[in-house]
């Protein structure tokens, strides 16, 4: 579904990704894990196209390099940031109105399915989303970047500041996107969620991948954890 070959990515002179290599596969959740500065919320915005980069990345045998980030972005991918990026006057509801592309028919996600995963949404849907807790506007971000009915969602710490129930729901969340048939790349530090709710592991280190494999081999490998995830 994602191939992503030899990728390299760079903020101006500054080179941040050094070769990268692997792919995301249809329904399935791929944890990308790593220390702060190991380059993996830069590889979220290279496959958006947010910075500049060198080499492939196909999706569905179309190759990204070089496309606009809308462009990516009706190409099906979803993208959640890390600074979460809620319109802070607009409303609960608003916010969700524009992450649908088109009229929204034909989405595998509506209004309703958003109210009733996180029913706090529904109560606060005439909220303006600038007032909402940090819980509540994960949510939201996550919610309207579904509304555009992705088939690969790329979710840049979505636990950061989360309440532990809070980092239960979203774990709960993006397990019902798999049932779904929907693609997860997961970037996190945290290892508890990842490897309770990914298929495969990636860790990033100092611009590539050092570890690929899966939940179970990665908390054997604890050669691999201290060198590269713990501090």
């Amino acid at each position: 579904m994602l191939q992503i070959e030899n990728l390299h990515a760079f903020y101006g002179k500054s080179h941040v990704l050094h070769g990268v290599n692997f792919d995301v596969r249809p329904g399935e959740i791929v944890a990308l894990l790593g220390r702060n500065g190991s380059g993996r919320s830069t590889m979220a915005k290279a496959i958006m196209g947010l910075v500049d980069c060198q080499g492939s990345m196909r999706w569905k045998d179309q190759e990204l390099v070089g496309r606009k980030a809308y462009e990516i972005a009706h190409m099906g991918l979803g993208y959640v940031p890390e600074s979460r990026d809620v319109f802070p006057k607009l409303t609960v509801h608003q916010n969700l109105l524009l992450g649908q592309k088109g009229s929204g028919k034909g989405s595998r996600w509506s209004f309703d399915d958003m109210y009733a995963m996180f029913p706090r949404l529904k109560e606060r849907e005439h909220t303006e989303a600038g007032v909402l807790s940090g819980g509540e506007q994960q949510m939201l971000t996550l919610c309207r970047t579904l509304m555009g009915d992705p088939d690969l969602v790329i979710i840049d710490e979505p636990t950061e500041g989360l309440a532990p129930k809070i980092v239960e729901l979203v774990g709960q969340y993006l397990t019902k996107l798999k049932e779904r048939g929907i693609s997860v790349l997961l970037i996190e530090q945290k290892l508890t969620i990842a490897l309770e709710i990914s298929d495969r592991t990636l860790v990033m280190g100092h611009g590539n991948i050092v570890f690929q494999g899966t939940p179970a081999t990665l908390r054997a490998d604890g050669s691999i954890r201290k060198e590269w995830l713990e501090v």
